[in-house]
C-alpha cells in the first residue's frame, strides 16, 4: 500500500528510518573511500593520470549503467534493488581493501570502482523511484530534497570515519569502514515495503509495460527542455568541486587552508536543505531552481576576482550556500514529470542526462583552462549557472499544468 493510499495523515518523520537511514550509511561507505582511491592506485603503481582515470570510473560506471538500472528496478522491485546495490558496493570495496596482496590489483580496483558506480546507480534510481510513490506529492519536494541533503552528510562524515579508521589499519581500513556501513544499508533496507507489486497489478491492468525507447519518444520535450536544465546544474555542481581547490592553489595555500574552506563550504551546504524543500512544495519548484543556480553562477564568477583567504572562503560560502538549496531538485523535478507507468525507465533517462552534465562539466573547465587560463575556465562554468537559469525561468512555468504541485 502507498502512502496516498494510507487513510492516516503523513509524516516524513514516520518513513524516516527506512527511507533515509539506507542513504545515510550508503553515503558515509562511499564517503569513507572517495579520498583514497587515488591514493591506493599511485601505491599499486599507477601514475597520476591513472590514478585519476581510476577515480573517474565511478562515476562513468555510475553514467553508463543509469539506463540499465531502470530495468533492474522494475525486474525486482525498489527494495531489492537497494539491498542488491547496497551488496554488490560492500563486496567491490572488499575486492578494493585485498588490492594491495594480490597479483593485478590496479585492475582489480579499477573493477571494483565500476562496480562501485554501477552499484550507486542502481540504488539512486530506486530510491528515488520509491519515495515518488510512497510520498504524497504534497510532501515530494521535502523528501527528496531530506535525501539528497542526508546522502551528502553520510558522504561528509565517512572521509572522517575512514581517516580514524587508518590510525589503526593503513589505507586499506578505509574500505572495510565503506564495507560496514553498506552492509548496515542492505540490512536496514530490507526494512522497506516493496511497492513493486502495486506497479505490477497496474501494469496488467494496463497493458505491456512501456519499454525505454517509447518512454523517451513519449517524453521528448520534457527531456529536450526541462532535461537540459537539469544536465547543465548538474556540470556547474560537479565544477564547483574541482574549482575551489584548483583556485587555492593557484592562490599558493597549502592542503589545510584548502580544505578547510571546502570543508565550511560543505557545511554550508548540508544545513539548507530542508527548508528549500518546504519552500518548493509550498510555492512551486521555480522558486528554488532559478535563485540555486544564479548564486552559483555568480559565486563561480567571482572566484577569479578572489586572491585572499577570506576572499575564496566567502565566494565557497556562497556556492555552498546555492548547492544546499537544490539539494534534491534534480530527483524532485524527475519525480513531477515521470509518468505513472514507465517511471523506471523515465528516471533512468533523466539521471543519465544528469550524470552527462557531471561528466562534462569538469571536461569543459578542463579544456577553456588549457586553452585560455584557470581564470577563464572558472568563468565559463560560471556562465552554465546562467544558462541553467534560464532554461528553468522559461521551462518550468510553461510545463507546470503537467503535474499538480
Amino acid at each position: 500500500m502507498t502512502a496516498l493510499e494510507n487513510p492516516q495523515p503523513f509524516s516524513l518523520r514516520g518513513i524516516a528510518v527506512a527511507a533515509f537511514g539506507p542513504t545515510l550509511l550508503y553515503g558515509i561507505g562511499t564517503g569513507a573511500i572517495l579520498p583514497v582511491v587515488a591514493l591506493t592506485a599511485r601505491d599499486l603503481g599507477a601514475s597520476v593520470a591513472v590514478a585519476a582515470l581510476i577515480v573517474t570510473v565511478i562515476g562513468l560506471g555510475s553514467w553508463f549503467f543509469n539506463l540499465p538500472a531502470s530495468l533492474v528496478t522494475l525486474k525486482y522491485g525498489e527494495r531489492w534493488s537497494i539491498v542488491g546495490a547496497s551488496v554488490a558496493s560492500a563486496l567491490a570495496l572488499a575486492a578494493a581493501g585485498l588490492t594491495p596482496v594480490v597479483q593485478n590489483g590496479l585492475w582489480l580496483l579499477a573493477a571494483a570502482m565500476a562496480v562501485v558506480g554501477m552499484s550507486g546507480s542502481v540504488f539512486g534510481l530506486a530510491r528515488q523511484k520509491y519515495l515518488t510513490e510512497a510520498v504524497p506529492v504534497e510532501f515530494r519536494a521535502r523528501a527528496l530534497s531530506t535525501l539528497g541533503g542526508v546522502n551528502r552528510i553520510g558522504v561528509f562524515i565517512g572521509p572522517f570515519l575512514g581517516a580514524l579508521a587508518m590510525q589503526f589499519g593503513g589505507m586499506s581500513a578505509a574500505y572495510w569502514v565503506g564495507v560496514v556501513a553498506l552492509v548496515a544499508a542492505a540490512l536496514l533496507s530490507l526494512t522497506i515495503p516493496d511497492l513493486a507489486a502495486v506497479e505490477s497489478t497496474k501494469g496488467a491492468d494496463a497493458g505491456p509495460q512501456p519499454t525505454l525507447r517509447s518512454v523517451a519518444v513519449s517524453h521528448a520535450g520534457v527531456l529536450l527542455s526541462l532535461g537540459v536544465g537539469i544536465l547543465l546544474l548538474s556540470a556547474l555542481r560537479s565544477s564547483r568541486q574541482v574549482v575551489i581547490p584548483l583556485w587555492a592553489d593557484h592562490l599558493g595555500m597549502d592542503a589545510t587552508s584548502a580544505s578547510l574552506i571546502y570543508g565550511l563550504s560543505g557545511a554550508i551546504d548540508m544545513l539548507v536543505f530542508y527548508p528549500a524543500g518546504k519552500l518548493m512544495d509550498r510555492k512551486g519548484r521555480q522558486w528554488v531552481a532559478i535563485p540555486s543556480t544564479l548564486i552559483m553562477g555568480i559565486a563561480l564568477l567571482l572566484i577569479p576576482l578572489t586572491g585572499s583567504f577570506v576572499g575564496l572562503l566567502l565566494a565557497a560560502l556562497l556556492i555552498g550556500f546555492g548547492n544546499g538549496i537544490s539539494s534534491g531538485l534534480v530527483m524532485t523535478l524527475g519525480a513531477d514529470f515521470s509518468p505513472d507507468r514507465g517511471r523506471g525507465q523515465f528516471l533512468g533517462l533523466w539521471r543519465f542526462m544528469a550524470d552527462a552534465g557531471s561528466t562534462g562539466g569538469p571536461v569543459l573547465l578542463s579544456g577553456v583552462t588549457a586553452l585560455a587560463s584557470l581564470g577563464a575556465g572558472i568563468s565559463a562554468t560560471g556562465v552554465l549557472g546562467f544558462a541553467a537559469a534560464a532554461v528553468f525561468a522559461v521551462v518550468i512555468p510553461r510545463l507546470r499544468h503537467r503535474r499538480n504541485y
